[in-house]
């Protein structure tokens, strides 16, 4: 580590000059607090070391400019026992330590030693947070469809703010990746995003998940637990589902989010926390709070600001963008210009209802990508439910009859069953009939017809020239 050391007796720097090194320590030893504010302009320091009573500028002006010039280096405060006072306040405020004088050179091993152990510390949970990070995704929102767009405007312009924001929409529809977009496109961004599903939760423990409990506050709190309200001090606490939050804790959040303050269970005193809440729901909570199941006044505290996301039904241009995100995201080597999806599957998959949204849509491209070796994907790669009766469905056509419940005792004969079941059209079929009704609705308009059917328009001219070659 590189070390910064001031003081102002010429004894104890000469000792520093010839011990720090010999400890491994590159070293830089200062008479006094100017000098050391002249080295800190120079060379950053992973720890600084100063008297606390030294002539001119004393060793507190020095400690606030390396706050200012550099958060993360550590520092170390030399007092007699005269000041002593004055350092516990400092170190109360967030230096590392502090040292009475005489103070021996062990007691410095052991205190830089204590400073190595917390910056490994912070470096490997740095790199932790960068690999969780990435495994989850940034807020980026993939796609360019009309809906979209105004839910990123939205996003973009309630971040700045310190508002309450609900987010509805149906299951999978992405509630938790716009409230990530929120927190980091805000001022929190630099602080825990902290998400749960109230929906998840068992009932009993929901408010100590929440607010925490103190030891002993019921049967198996064997320790003192802060809630989530604590962890997310700073930052922002992101309540999914919150329609599932049961009904005698919502005058407790209420509370919380009235007044910034929470109370552990088994606790009096209450703390205040500095927490910007997110709300997500796919419920209606004004249907709930008609039939008595939530709260008036909590939907109006966290319905502040209201974001509508749209199904993916409804924003079907967004497909194929979305599925070359999944794969790139499973197979980042995947070259640039490659495609992912061949037109047949982009076609099945715009033509599918997507009851589960994109949630549904990224389980559909991991079902493929398990099967394929070699890029694009084809229909083959894709899940059964998806094939020719999810295009059949989605375009209105009628589906085969199921048969009946125990069979019949007497089977038609063949040509009376060859005349009651039609050969079943193929995929190409399918498409062609599905391309020539939409032609037939829009009058004729290829570009309408190619943007209801979720493909390009150079896909669909492919598509009619080939049904061309085939007359």
């Amino acid at each position: 580590m590189r070390i910064l050391f001031a003081d102002d007796e010429t004894s104890i720097q000469e000792l520093m000059r010839i011990e720090l090194p010999r400890l491994g320590y590159e070293a830089t030893v200062c008479p006094d607090g100017r000098t050391a504010l002249a080295a800190l302009e120079r060379t950053a320091y992973d720890c600084v070391i100063v008297d606390l009573d030294m002539p001119g500028v004393g060793g507190l002006e020095v400690i606030a400019r390396v706050r200012e010039t550099s958060p993360d280096t550590e520092a170390v405060i030399i007092t007699g026992k005269s000041s002593l006072e004055s350092a516990v306040t400092a170190v109360r405020q967030g230096v590392f330590d502090y040292l009475t004088k005489p103070c021996k050179l062990a007691e410095i091993q052991a205190v830089l030693e204590r400073v190595r152990k917390k910056r490994e510390l912070t470096a490997r949970l740095r790199a932790l947070e960068s690999r969780v990070r990435r495994a989850e995704g940034s807020g980026r929102m993939v796609g360019g469809s009309a809906g979209l767009e105004q839910v990123r405007r939205l996003v973009e312009r309630v971040a700045a703010s310190e508002s309450n924001v609900l987010i509805r929409g149906e299951t999978g529809t992405g509630k938790e990746l716009v409230a990530r977009a929120i927190h980091e496109a805000s001022p929190r961004a630099d602080r825990p995003l902290v998400a749960v599903n109230c929906g998840s939760l068992p009932e009993h423990l929901v408010e100590s998940e929440l607010f925490g409990h103190r030891k002993g506050a019921f049967t198996g709190a064997d320790e003192h637990r802060a809630g989530l309200f604590e962890v997310a001090d700073g930052g922002t606490l992101f309540l999914d589902e919150i329609g599932e939050l049961p009904k005698p804790l919502q005058p407790r959040l209420l509370r919380a989010l009235e007044s910034g303050e929470i109370r552990r269970v088994g606790e009096n005193q209450s703390h205040t926390v500095d927490v910007r809440v997110v709300c997500a729901t796919h419920r209606s909570l004004e249907e709930m709070a008609a039939a008595g199941e939530f709260r008036d006044d909590l939907l109006f505290r966290i319905n502040t600001f209201e974001i509508l996301l749209p199904p993916l039904r409804d924003r079907r241009d967004d497909i194929p963008e979305l599925v070359q995100y999944f794969v790139r995201h499973a197979r980042p080597q995947t070259p640039a210009a490659a495609a992912v999806a061949s037109d047949d599957v982009l076609a099945i998959l715009a033509a599918h209802h997507w009851p589960g949204n994109v949630r549904e849509l990224a389980n559909v491209v991991e079902h493929a990508l398990v099967l394929c070796d070699d890029l694009p994907l084809q229909v083959d790669h894709l899940p059964a439910r998806l094939g020719a009766a999810a295009i059949s469905a989605a375009a209105g056509w009628p589906q085969p009859r199921p048969a009946p419940v125990g069979g019949s005792a007497e089977e038609p004969p063949a040509a009376v069953e060859e005349q009651l079941t039609p050969r079943p059209e193929s995929l190409r079929e399918l498409e062609m009939r599905a391309i020539l009704e939409g032609l037939d609705r829009n009058n004729g308009n290829k570009a309408r017809t190619a943007e209801e059917l979720g493909i390009s328009l150079k896909t669909l001219y492919n598509k009619l020239h080939q049904l061309q070659e085939s007359k």
